[in-house]
């Protein structure tokens, strides 16, 4: 998860060190368009992956080679669906994004960023969904492979098209393309992680056979991944909405042109740093979901609630880092520094104040994300669904645009401050929400937890067990 976040953040590394701040806001424009397009990848990816760990538990071989073809059948459908759209019409989508108020250069780049990446996007899809069916069927090791392989490219090829390669001796001549040369490397580097994700399962070696005929789609698979990958889908589509909301925020409250290019550029730092911070608690959280789908499955609950309390501890002490090492001086200015090229004070000094008040309390996230991949894991999509839009769809998005709103009339802070704030105030209401439904199944697993060598006993008759009321309606196993 952090290689695959790494795609991102080098980008911003050479291209804000060499190319300057509105090159950082183009890219800064372009990040909520791909957020929309991961949004699609990750509920096809982690639904099917979610429910190829239970049939895998059902010991349903031939569910499982099905779900697989489905998933590769869902990537190539929205491949002809998206990709054109955006194409087409890529000044309104950047211009949805707060590219109206930028300067010339920040959206000329940003439109030459998108259309270059949008088409060879397949790729990447197909490389992260089959990844993600590597470590449900538990080979973890051949999934971070196929992710180092993308960033190992990426990593080379980054500063080779950016700045270009002049070597008269071997006759060789790389012009720097700038941010079009980011998008180039991004393109070259995913499709050779497609190639060792298919080299994967078309060799064989793998627990769920690839075959091309079951490429297509099953009526009656399609529910519950589709079910299931709805929760993560409206996270990440909240996601973009939510960096779209922001742009679209210091655009409006800027006062001019050169204000909202630097804000928006502060804007995309901060997006580089909390990807950093933010993957490796969502790749815990890939890895405790085939725990919870497998166990559940197999109705072992003490393992289930095992998982989970250990999983909300780890998530816990990586959040707590996050949040420390982004608020406490001097470490946001020297993070900061990584974005931002040499002498431009005015932005490193902007960047790390922003970095300073919206990640002061990232640190009570835990118990949302955990219980987020907990129902979504054992098939429980209406509340997973439920508490991922709590933090930002029903908080954080509100906040985004009443908070400036108050600090203008009432003088307290200034408007950009107050879409700042808008960050931790929905951190910590969405927590206080989370608790009471995730208390209730906590409960419930203990209550279910009858051990007899690991094992649940007999005595706990399967059919008289039911899941607890909060926040669903009462439903069978």
């Amino acid at each position: 998860m952090c290689l695959n976040a790494l795609y991102a953040v080098v980008d911003r590394f050479y291209i804000g060190h060499g190319c300057g701040e509105d090159a950082m806001a183009a890219l800064t424009l372009v990040f909520p368009v791909m957020m929309l397009f991961g949004a699609f990848g990750v509920f096809v990816g982690a639904g099917h992956s979610a429910a190829l760990s239970l049939k895998l538990g059902e010991r349903n071989h031939e569910a499982c080679e099905k779900l697989l073809g489905q998933l590769v059948a869902f990537k190539l459908l929205l491949f002809f669906l998206l990709p054109p759209f955006v194409f087409f019409n890529a000044d309104t989508v950047l211009g949805w994004c707060g590219g109206a108020k930028v300067s010339p250069a920040a959206f000329a780049a940003a439109k030459s960023y998108l259309r270059i990446v949008v088409f060879p996007m397949v790729f990447s899809h197909l490389a992260f969904g089959l990844s993600a069916m590597m470590r449900a069927e538990g080979n973890a090791v051949n999934s971070m492979v196929c992710m180092i392989v993308g960033f190992g490219a990426n990593l080379i090829l980054d500063p080779l098209f950016i700045f270009g390669l002049d070597l008269p001796v071997l006759g060789l001549h790389l012009p720097a393309l700038g941010v079009a040369g980011a998008a180039w490397a991004t393109n070259i580097a995913m499709f050779l992680s497609f190639l060792w994700a298919a080299r994967y399962y078309l060799s064989g070696r793998s627990t769920v056979r690839f075959r091309f005929r079951r490429i297509g789609f099953y009526r009656p698979l399609l529910a519950k991944p589709m079910g299931i990958g709805l929760a993560p889908f409206l996270q990440q589509l909240m996601g973009a909405l939510i960096n779209l909301s922001l742009a679209a925020a210091f655009a409006h409250w800027s006062p001019d042109e050169s204000a909202a290019t630097m804000q928006i550029a502060s804007l995309g730092v901060f997006q580089s740093l909390s990807i950093l911070a933010i993957m490796p608690i969502f790749g815990t959280q890939q890895g405790l979901q085939p725990i919870f789908g497998y166990n559940w499955g197999a109705r072992n609950f003490a393992r289930v609630r095992e998982a989970f309390v250990l999983g909300f501890w780890i998530t816990t002490v990586l959040c707590v880092a996050a949040s420390a090492v982004q608020t406490i001086p001097p470490f946001p200015r020297m993070l900061a520094s990584f974005f931002v090229e040499h002498g431009n004070e005015a932005l490193l000094t902007t960047a790390a104040h922003d970095l300073s008040v919206a990640n002061c309390m990232i640190w009570t996230i835990a118990i949302n994300v955990v219980a987020t991949t907990y129902f979504q894991s054992i098939g429980h999509p209406r509340t997973a669904i439920f508490l991922s839009m709590l933090r930002q769809g029903v908080c954080l998005i509100p906040c985004i645009w009443l908070l400036p709103i108050l600090g203008a009339r009432t003088g307290f802070f200034a408007p950009a401050l107050g879409v700042w704030l808008a960050l931790p105030v929905s951190d910590v209401l969405c927590q206080l929400a989370t608790v009471p439904p995730i208390l209730a199944h906590l409960r419930f697993l203990k209550k279910v937890k009858k051990l007899k060598s690991g094992k649940v006993e007999k005595c706990c008759s399967m059919s008289e067990v039911t899941t607890p009321r909060y926040p669903l309606r009462t439903q069978p196993l």
